[in-house]
Parts: C-alpha cells; structure tokens; sequence
C-alpha cells in the first residue's frame, strides 16, 4: 500500500477513535436528573420553602439522610447529626445539654427539627438564615463536632458510595461543603409533622375530649394561658420570634443580643414551636425543666420580671392558673403530638 494512502486510513483511524472516544465520555459525564420531592401541603399550612438555589429532590434526600447519621463529619469520627437531634425525641436531645467529641457539654438544648423547613432563623439566636448556613455550624464548632470542613470533605471524596450519591444529587463527583450543607438540608426540610390528634380533629376526622378542648381555650386566652401570644395559634404554633420571657432575674445568657445588638433582645431568644412538645424534653434553651408541668408553673407563678423581660410577660397575673387550669393546657399540648414522627422509616438511619 502506498506510503500516502497508509498515512490517510491511519489518520482516518485515529479520528474514528477520537470521535468514539468523546462520545463515550460525553454519554458516561451527562449529569442525572434528580427526581423532586413532592409535598403537598394540608389545609392550613403554608406552602413548603424550597429555596431556588437547593430544590429538595428524592437523591438529594438520600444523601443528606446519610450524612446526618454518620460520624464522619466529626473530628474524631465519633458523633453524628443524629446524636443531638435523635428521632424518638422528635428530633431534639433528651439530655440537658449536648456533649461534643471532646466530651465537653455545650450550655443549650438542642433544639427540634421538626417543621424546620418553615423557619428561617436557626438556633435559640437566629444567628443561621437558613438551613444550608445551619448545617455546617455544628460540624465546625469546637465544642460539638470540632472537625475542619477541609477534612470532612477530603474524607467524603475518599469513599467511591459518597462520590456517587452527590453525583446522583448534584450532578458532580467534586465534593464541596455547600454540596454537603445543601444534602444536609433538604434531608432535615423533610421533617414534617401535620398529622397530630388536633389535626385531624380540624378536619372531622378525630375528637378532642372535654380537658383537651378547655385547655386549647386556656391556652389561646391571653389573660389565662397566654401561650398563644407567642406560640401562635395555627399550623406552626409559633412565632419564631425572639423573646426574654422571664426566666433568671440575671442575665447570664445574652442569645439574641449577642447576634443583634439591640438593647431588647437581652437574654431573648427563640419560640420554639409546641408540636410534638410532649416528646421534646427537657424545656427551655437550658433545658432546665424536666416535665411540662414545671413549664406550666414556671408561666404560672415563676417568672421574673425585669428591664428586658418581653412587655406581654407583664400583662400575666401570678398565681391565675389552677391545678386543673394547668392539666387541662397539657391535655390539650399532647393533641399536638404525632408518634409516627418518631419512628417513620423515611427518617431514621439508613442500613
């Protein structure tokens, strides 16, 4: 075959393989679609917040409910997400406060991730706006997880199942810690209660009895109960604003003030939401109260008034609940709780 021709069909040849070649890894790299995940809201709850920067889709689920529940993302490899937000506490910590890798106890109650998809300033200081800033605070804490984002990502991209499942999710094998926060995310916006006795009491579906229905009133009567002042009555029960309701006569804890600045927000802190609150002791961000009968009291009689005590604390008489008055608001706060929460499938540890 002559010299010229040979070269042709050689450089032909090798075209041919080039152009395979691409195709190849263009098919191989054609990042996945990720399935959304659907939710739909029940009467009278408000739509569900999927941020346009991180949409929460069934992969990206998955790996964030892997992340939560391994050690990885701590220093020692030792404690999870799940540690402090355990799901037979509805997502809180059963212990007064939390102890990091290091064994050294934090000096607040973890809060509970139920329904957090609806709130937009996290922890009992609003310092996090939003979940994807939320989720890697704890991770970086020294007294918590105590680990380096440097390391936890490096660690990630080391396991081939972990490269995958962000390929699944994001759409690239690059591990990053805003991939990692945003998994973490969407998993937690999962967390949804709407389905408690006084759910489907509202829908005809269930009854209330005679202590349950006085205490719901008790609870919405702003010269009796009170507590709907600031734990709105409605899909949420609560406002998730900031608030000194009382509890030392000395400010040792600045929350709200430390973030804002502001005068008013000494020793303010966060409304936590009443669902599921049967499940989610001890109460308070200290965690100072083991039994919602002491919460009562506490509202009942214990309070302390002072220069940065929220005004609606002043409108409150001492002393103006009754023994009865007090069983039938807890009555009525456990028509709030939804068991299932507390073993579904969708939200426990993956095998």
């Amino acid at each position: 075959m002559p010299f010229m021709k040979v070269l042709f069909f050689s450089a032909l040849l090798a075209n041919v393989i080039l152009v395979v070649a691409c195709h190849d890894l263009s098919v191989q790299e054609q990042p996945p679609t990720p399935t959304p995940f659907e939710y739909q809201a029940p009467d009278g709850f408000p739509p569900f917040f999927d941020p346009d920067n991180n949409p929460t889709t069934k992969e990206g689920i998955a790996l964030g409910r892997k992340l939560f529940y391994d050690p990885i993302l701590s220093g020692n490899n030792t404690i999870a997400c799940a540690d402090c937000h355990r799901q037979e506490n509805a997502f809180t910590d059963p212990r007064q406060f939390s102890v990091g890798i290091d064994g050294i106890a934090g000096r607040r109650n973890s809060m509970s991730l139920v329904n957090i998809a609806w709130q937009h300033r996290l922890f009992w200081d609003g310092r996090a706006h939003g979940l994807e800033e939320q989720a890697l605070f704890p991770i970086k804490d020294p007294i918590e997880m105590h680990e380096n984002l440097s390391n936890a990502v490096a660690e990630l991209q080391a396991i081939p199942e972990y490269t995958e499942l962000f390929w699944l999710a994001f759409g690239t094998r690059q591990i990053d810690s805003t991939l990692l926060a945003k998994a973490l995310a969407q998993f937690e916006r999962t967390f949804i209660s709407f389905n408690s006795r006084y759910d489907r009491w509202k829908l005809g579906l269930d009854s209330l009895n005679k202590s349950e229905l006085i205490g719901m009133q008790l609870f919405m009567d702003s010269e009796k109960g009170g507590c709907a002042k600031c734990h709105s009555f409605g899909a949420l029960f609560s406002d998730f604003l900031f608030r000194n309701n009382g509890k030392d006569s000395i400010v040792t804890d600045l929350g709200r003030f430390a973030i804002s600045g502001l005068p008013q927000d000494i020793g303010a802190f966060k409304t936590p939401s009443m669902r599921n609150v049967e499940f989610t002791a001890p109460y308070m961000l200290d965690g100072r109260f083991a039994t919602l009968e002491e919460v009562l009291e506490f509202y009942n009689t214990g309070f302390k008034l002072g220069p940065n005590t929220d005004p609606f604390m002043f409108t409150l008489e001492k002393g103006r609940l009754s023994e009865k008055d007090k069983a039938d608001i807890i009555s009525f706060l456990k028509t709030l709780s939804e068991p299932e929460i507390l073993t579904n499938p969708a939200f426990s540890k993956p095998q």
